[in-house]
C-alpha cells in the first residue's frame, strides 16, 4: 500500500501482487462476463454501446484490472482506495465492475502514460465531509500542472452524494493530451461546501481533451449553508476548466444550479468547445467561456428559479479571447425575477459571432437580452430572435467605450410586450458605425416603448421593420444612413425622431408611417420616402 503523499511516483506496476493483474487475453477471457453481461453504463447506455466500448478500452491497454477480483469491496461498506493506488500503473486499466465502491481519501497520480479507470453500473460512495481523510477536496487527482498526465480515460461512474455533507469534486485532470471523461453522473446536492464536481486541463497547446455526458443536475449549495462554510468564496463552481492549453470539449453536459458560475471554462490559453447540453440556474453565469476560437453551439440554458442568495443569472458570458462562436443556442430566463442578461459580450471578448440564438426573457424585474460591453471588439448577431416579456428592458444594448470594433445585428427580430419603466427600446446603440440590418422590432407594452434608439455616428439602418407602442426610431446621431426601412407607431406618433445633437442624417426610399419629427437635426437629407 502507498501512502498519499508517494502516489504519484508509482507507474511500472513493478510491485504489484495478487491475481488480479492480468496482460490482454488473460483479461478478456477472465472477466468478459462479469463486466459486459448486459448491465447498462451508468443507467444510459445500451447493453451493445457498453460492450462496444469497453471492448475498445480493452484494446488500448496493456493491462487491465478488475478491481473486484483484486480485492476492492463493491458492497459500498469498505473503503476502495487502497486497492485503487495499489493497481494504478501506466498503460493499465481499472475496471468497476457492477457495484457500489466507498472512498474516504483522495486517490492521486500524476506522470502517468496511459491510465484509465472505467466503471459498468458502477457507483462511487464518497465518505461526508467529517469522514473524509486528508484533502477533503477530491476523489481523484490525475496529473498535476508541474507534472501532468498523459492519456487518461474516465468513463461510467455514478456518484451517491444523497447523503448530508458528501460533495465533493470526483474529478480533478491535467493531461498532456488524450483526455477522456465520459458517463459520470452526481446524485444529489453538492453540500459539503468544498471545490465542484470536475476540473479539467489539457496542458499541451496541441492537446485535446473530451469531457462529454458529465451531469451534475442537482447543482451546490452556498458555502454559509455547508460544513466548509469561511473556506471558499461563494461556493462550488459546476464544471471548470479556467487553465486549459489545448483543446477541451465539453458535449452534451448537464450542469444544475452552482453558487459560483455553471460551467466556468475561461481563464486558460486554450480553445474551449461546447457542444449541446443543459445548463440551469448557476449563480454569475450558466455559461462562461473565454479562449480564442472556443465556441457554443447547441447548448440550452434555463434560468427558472432564483434561490435567496442568487444576484446574477447571466444565461451565456463571453471573455477573454477572440474568434468566439456561439451558434444554435437556447436561452430561457423565465424565473419571476429574471436578473440578469440572455448574452454577456465582456470587456476581454475581442470578437464574438453570435448566430441563430432563441432568447427568451420574462418576468417581474428590468433585465436586457444580449449586451456588449463597451470596450469589446467586433460582434455579429446573426439571425436570431430576442423576445421580452418584462416591465422593461432592452433587447439588445451595445455600449459605447474606447474599442472600435464594430457591431452587426443583422436578420435579428425583437418582440414581446415589454413595458416602459426604464430601459425603453428594443435596440439601444451608444457605439460607432453599428449596423442594423434586416432588423425586425415588434414590440408594444407601455406607451413609450419605443424600437430603436441610437446615439452612435456613422450608423446605417438597411431595409427592416420596427414598430413600437410609442417613437419608433430616436436617432441623437452624426452621419446616419437609413435606406428601405418600415417604420410605424402603434401610438399614432411619428416614425422617426431627431433631435438638436443629430446632424448629417441621411433618409432614402423608406416608409415612415406618420411622417418625420425633426427638433433641429443639423444636415438632414431626405430622397424619395412614403409617409
Amino acid at each position: 500500500m502507498l501512502s498519499n503523499s508517494d502516489e504519484e511516483n508509482v507507474a511500472d506496476g513493478s510491485t504489484r501482487s495478487g491475481n488480479a493483474r492480468f496482460g490482454r487475453r488473460e483479461v478478456l477471457h477472465g472477466i468478459s462476463t462479469t463486466v459486459l453481461g448486459g448491465v447498462l453504463l451508468g443507467g444510459t447506455a445500451s447493453a451493445e454501446t457498453t460492450t462496444d466500448r469497453i471492448d475498445r478500452y480493452f484494446e488500448e491497454f496493456g493491462t487491465v484490472v478488475d478491481i473486484v477480483e483484486a480485492g476492492a469491496d463493491d458492497t459500498g461498506r469498505e473503503s476502495v482506495v487502497d486497492v485503487i493506488r495499489e493497481y494504478r500503473a501506466d498503460d493499465t486499466l481499472l475496471v468497476f465492475p457492477p457495484g457500489e465502491y466507498y472512498m474516504d481519501e483522495q486517490v492521486r497520480f500524476s506522470g502517468f502514460e496511459n491510465f484509465g479507470l472505467v466503471g459498468n453500473d458502477a457507483t462511487l460512495i464518497p465518505a461526508d465531509y467529517y469522514d473524509f481523510a486528508g484533502p477533503q477536496y477530491r476523489l481523484f487527482r490525475l496529473g498535476v500542472p508541474y507534472n501532468p498526465g498523459n492519456r487518461l480515460v474516465f468513463d461510467g461512474f455514478d456518484v451517491d452524494q444523497t447523503s448530508p455533507d458528501t460533495g465533493i469534486r470526483v474529478i480533478e485532470t491535467v493531461v498532456d493530451d488524450g483526455l477522456e471523461v465520459r458517463n459520470v453522473t452526481v446524485h444529489g446536492e453538492h453540500d459539503s461546501g468544498t471545490w465542484g464536481p470536475g476540473s479539467f486541463a489539457v496542458s499541451d497547446p496541441a492537446g485535446t481533451g473530451l469531457v462529454e455526458a458529465f451531469e451534475v443536475p442537482d447543482g451546490g449549495a452556498w458555502e454559509d449553508e455547508t460544513p466548509n462554510e469561511g473556506n471558499i468564496w461563494r461556493g462550488p463552481t459546476g464544471l471548470l476548466a479556467n487553465s486549459n492549453s489545448g483543446t477541451l470539449t465539453f458535449r452534451d453536459c448537464v450542469v444544475g444550479a452552482f453558487p459560483d458560475n455553471g460551467l466556468y471554462a475561461s481563464g486558460g490559453d486554450g480553445t474551449i468547445r461546447v457542444e449541446g447540453g443543459h445548463f440551469s440556474n448557476s449563480n454569475a453565469a450558466c455559461l462562461r467561456i473565454g479562449g480564442d476560437g472556443s465556441s457554443i453551439r447547441g447548448a440550452t440554458v434555463v434560468v427558472d428559479q432564483n434561490r435567496p442568495r442568487d444576484e446574477s443569472h447571466r444565461g451565456i458570458r463571453l471573455e477573454r479571447g477572440g474568434d468566439i462562436e456561439v451558434r444554435d443556442v437556447t436561452v430561457r430566463n423565465t424565473a419571476p425575477l429574471p436578473n440578469s442578461f440572455g448574452i454577456s459580450v465582456m470587456n476581454s471578448c475581442t470578437s464574438a459571432w453570435i448566430e441563430n440564438a432563441d432568447v427568451t426573457i420574462s418576468g417581474d424585474e428590468v433585465t436586457n437580452g444580449i449586451v456588449t460591453s463597451p470596450n469589446c471588439g467586433e460582434v455579429v448577431v446573426l439571425e436570431s430572435r430576442v423576445e421580452m416579456h418584462t416591465p422593461g428592458g432592452f433587447g439588445i444594448e451595445i455600449n459605447d467605450g474606447d474599442n472600435t470594433g464594430r457591431v452587426l445585428c443583422e436578420y435579428v427580430d425583437f418582440v414581446g410586450s415589454v413595458g416602459d419603466e426604464t430601459a425603453k427600446a428594443a435596440v439601444r446603440n451608444d457605439r460607432d458605425e453599428t449596423r442594423l440590418g434586416a432588423v425586425t422590432v415588434d414590440q408594444s407594452g407601455g406607451s413609450q416603448r419605443r424600437a430603436v434608439v441610437n446615439t452612435g455616428d456613422d450608423v446605417t439602418i438597411f431595409k427592416g421593420e420596427y414598430r413600437a407602442s410609442e417613437l419608433p426610431i430616436i436617432d441623437i446621431g452624426d452621419g446616419t444612413h437609413v435606406e428601405e426601412i418600415y417604420a410605424e407607431s402603434y401610438g399614432d406618433e411619428e416614425a422617426y425622431s431627431l433631435y438638436p445633437d443629430s446632424a448629417n442624417v441621411y433618409l432614402k426610399r423608406n416608409t415612415l408611417r406618420g411622417g418625420i419629427k425633426d427638433h433641429g437635426c443639423d444636415g438632414l437629407e431626405t430622397l424619395g420616402n412614403e409617409f
